[in-house]
């Protein structure tokens, strides 16, 4: 397997970092919304937990395979 170049994984993670913060911002605002769209908050928290899931899974490249 190539190895991948941790710079490029770096800003991935910067980048998705940045868009899960934005997306926890407009989450809150819209809770505190009585006439918010149900459906854009629950549009918009599925979309922190696939970014959060994306995190993790960049971090874990991250990560060296050591073998034992």
């Amino acid at each position: 397997m190539a190895t991948e170049d941790p710079a490029k994984i770096t800003a991935q993670l910067v980048e998705l970092r940045v868009e899960h913060r934005d997306l926890d911002e407009a989450i809150a605002r819209l809770a505190v919304d009585r006439d918010a769209d149900e459906l854009t908050l629950k549009r918009l928290k599925k979309r922190k937990l696939r970014i959060k899931d994306m995190i993790i899974a960049l971090e874990s490249r991250l990560i060296p395979d050591l073998d034992a």
